[in-house]
């Protein structure tokens, strides 16, 4: 009896399993289709377009409309003209962008989220209100007040007349800081092997020129509104850790900062990574700032391949080009998100650092007696 039950149960389980999974995909079945009409087919038709000559009139799939090949991708990466060098600036723009904004409010929101996690601060509920509140703001409105805060007679520029700096006319400012600063030392111009080779129309003097005032103040306003989300997922990360591990590594002896950098810290990986994606995400899609503020003034020194797409696309009618720039920034987004997890990614302990935790014979010994 036993043996003929079982194929019995194995073929009812099977059958339940199988009517499971068709519930499923008729549950996921809408969702699936919305997806797929506002997500997929739009994206292939975009990618058509940064093959096609179309003019933005008419269905791209008119007989109108040719394929060019890579023509729009050669004219923004090889084509040796306005396209190509306002590519360039837009990518080394968006790259010191990416640089500061990335790891600045990666590190102010762990900060965050330790300071308020902890039980020594008090009124932590108000903290924690008040640092996210930033992020739940409109992008457009803190665009708007960012502007005033930091206009030639702003609050910033009073803040440092101050301490006896005059402040610069921020979003009127072209200069690199990079530059500023080497200036200061009366550095003035860049050796002829960065001034007269270049990358993307650019020369690699103007690549290492730094962010501009300008963008500066938008890096500013990015560690300020992004730092309250990122907060709280450190946050959650933090309350679902145990204590044990912490409790024995003070026992051993370990101060505050060992204990966070060997103890908290690494098993706080899954979330960095999480926050460092999503960052690194945003910060090359960035677009509403630089709509709303500058719209790549001054000097193109705040164009970022986001809005250069629109600019492309909307602006000039190069439709192809706007595409072309879109999944350029897409593969590039894609090749970074695979480089950051290949950095932190889980590694075997080296047989050096394996050694330290290995019982000794002798001490075994000893231990024995």
């Amino acid at each position: 009896m036993t043996a003929v039950s079982t194929p019995s149960r194995r073929a009812g389980s099977s059958g339940i399993r199988r009517g499971e999974a068709t519930a499923g995909w008729i549950f996921t079945l809408p969702v699936l289709i919305i997806l797929g009409v506002f997500l997929l087919i739009p994206v292939l038709m975009a990618l058509w377009v940064s093959f096609s000559d179309w003019t933005g009139r008419g269905s791209p799939f008119s007989g109108d409309v040719s394929f060019v090949g890579g023509e729009n991708y050669a004219a923004i990466t090889t084509g040796g003209g306005l396209a190509e060098r306002d590519f360039g600036i837009a990518l080394r723009n968006n790259a010191w962008y990416v640089v500061l904004v990335v790891p600045l409010q990666t590190a102010l929101s762990l900060f965050l989220a330790v300071l308020v996690n902890g039980a020594v601060l008090r009124g932590r509920g108000f903290f924690r209100t008040a640092f996210y509140f930033p992020s739940v703001t409109s992008t457009v409105a803190i665009t708007v007040l960012w502007l005033f805060l930091f206009s030639t007679s702003g609050a910033i520029n009073q803040v440092l007349s101050w301490i006896g700096i005059n402040g610069p006319n921020w979003f009127n400012e072209p200069s690199g800081v990079v530059h500023n600063l080497l200036g200061a030392f009366g550095v003035r111009t860049g050796p002829d092997a960065l001034t007269q080779s270049e990358f993307l129309g650019v020369s690699w003097w103007d690549w290492l020129a730094g962010p501009s005032v300008a963008m500066s103040a938008f890096v500013l306003m990015a560690v300020f509104t992004t730092s309250g989300t990122f907060m709280l997922l450190f946050i959650a990360a933090l309350q679902n850790l145990s204590g044990d591990v912490d409790e024995a590594a003070m026992v051993d002896g370990a101060n505050g900062w060992q204990r966070f950098w060997r103890v908290t810290l690494p098993q706080l990986k899954p979330t960095l990574f999480t926050v460092l994606t999503l960052g690194l995400i945003g910060c090359w899609q960035v677009f509403d700032q630089i709509y709303t503020g500058t719209q790549g003034g001054p000097g193109k020194t705040t164009l970022t391949p986001a809005y250069l797409s629109y600019n492309s696309a909307f602006i000039s009618q190069e439709w192809g080009q706007g595409a072309a720039i879109a999944f350029v920034l897409f593969v590039i987004i894609v090749a970074f998100t695979i480089l950051q997890r290949f950095i932190l990614r889980d590694r075997p302990v080296s047989r050096r650092r394996a050694r330290q935790y290995e019982v000794r014979p002798a001490a075994r010994k000893g231990t024995t007696r």
